[in-house]
C-alpha cells in the first residue's frame, strides 16, 4: 500500500487495477493521484519476502536512489522484518499464458517454485543478453538488487523533452554511448538483463500476491510486463490462491501451521 503523506495520507494499492502509464517506468494511479516508478521498491518487496507494508512518501516519484534496488533491501533488513501469524498468500500459476507483440514475448507456466527467466536484445554495445533467476532460493540480494538501470544518450533530449527521467544523472542511471558505458564499470557483465529482471519481478507484484510459476519474458518492458498481470487478473481460470508451497508440502504437520515470514 502506497500513502501520500502530502495528500492526507491518500492511499493507493499496489495492484494490477490501479496501474496507470506504463512507458520507462511503471506508475500507478487513484481517483487522479498518481505514484510513479514503484518497481524498484516492489521488486526488493518481492525479493526478501516482504508482502504486508505501508509506504509513504511525499511527491508523485519513489526516489531513484542509485537506480538499482539494493538500497531499498538494505534499508528495509535495516529496519527489520516481522513475521506475522496468518499464513502467506500466493497466487498459482495452472495454466500457461503466452502474450506476444511483434518480436516481444511475456508468458507464465506452472511450475513449483517461482523462477524468472529474461532476454534482450539492444544495439551495440549491449547486444544479447539473457539471465534466470529461482526466486525460492535466497538469490535475490546477491545476484538482482544491484543491478542498476540503463538509458542510452542519444536518447536523453527527447526523454527529458517528455518530462522523463527528470532525476536521472551519472550517479543513478548506467549512461550507454554507442562506444560503451560513459560512466565507469559494470557490476555485473550482464548488468543490463538482470536489471531488467529485477524491473519485471517488481511489476509482478502488482499481481498483489507472490506468483508460484515460471515467468519467461523476451524482450518485453513494463507495458508487457503489466499486460500480462491485467491478463492474469482477468481469467480466474488461469491460477489459484494457496498458501501451500513445494516446501510446506514437503513438512509433517503441525510444522506446515508455523507463520510464514514476511
Amino acid at each position: 500500500m502506497f500513502r501520500r503523506v502530502d495528500l492526507d495520507g491518500f492511499e493507493i494499492e499496489a495492484v494490477g487495477r490501479n496501474v496507470a502509464k506504463v512507458s520507462y517506468a511503471t506508475s500507478l494511479q487513484k481517483k487522479g493521484v498518481l505514484i510513479s516508478t514503484t518497481e524498484h521498491l516492489l521488486s526488493a518487496c518481492i525479493g526478501i519476502g516482504l508482502d504486508n507494508a505501508i509506504v509513504e512518501l511525499d511527491n508523485l516519484e519513489l526516489p531513484i536512489l542509485d537506480g538499482s534496488a539494493k538500497p531499498f533491501v538494505e534499508l528495509i533488513l535495516q529496519a527489520g522484518l516481522k513475521q506475522q501469524r496468518k499464513r502467506r498468500a500466493y497466487l498459482k500459476i495452472l495454466r500457461e499464458i503466452e502474450v506476444r507483440e511483434g518480436n516481444k514475448f511475456i508468458a507464465a507456466y506452472p511450475a513449483d517454485g517461482y523462477s524468472v527467466a529474461y532476454k534482450i536484445n539492444f544495439a551495440t554495445p549491449i547486444g544479447e543478453q539473457s539471465f534466470e533467476i529461482d526466486l525460492s532460493r535466497d538469490l535475490y540480494r546477491k545476484e538482482l538488487a544491484p543491478a542498476r538501470t540503463f538509458g542510452f544518450l542519444h536518447e536523453e533530449s527527447a526523454m527529458r523533452n517528455m518530462g522523463l527521467i527528470r532525476g536521472a544523472s551519472e550517479e543513478n542511471v548506467i549512461v550507454v554511448t554507442r562506444q560503451g558505458v560513459k560512466n565507469g564499470g559494470l557490476r555485473f557483465e550482464n548488468e543490463f538483463v538482470r536489471h531488467k529482471t529485477l524491473d519485471l519481478i517488481g511489476d509482478l507484484a502488482l499481481l498483489g500476491k507472490q506468483v508460484i510459476g515460471r515467468i519467461v519474458a523476451d524482450r518485453a518492458g513494463h507495458a508487457m510486463h503489466t499486460a500480462l498481470v491485467l491478463r492474469l487478473l482477468k481469467d480466474r481460470s488461469l491460477w489459484e490462491e494457496t498458501t501451500e508451497t513445494a516446501e510446506t508440502r514437503a513438512e509433517i504437520q503441525p510444522a506446515a501451521l508455523s507463520p510464514q515470514p514476511i
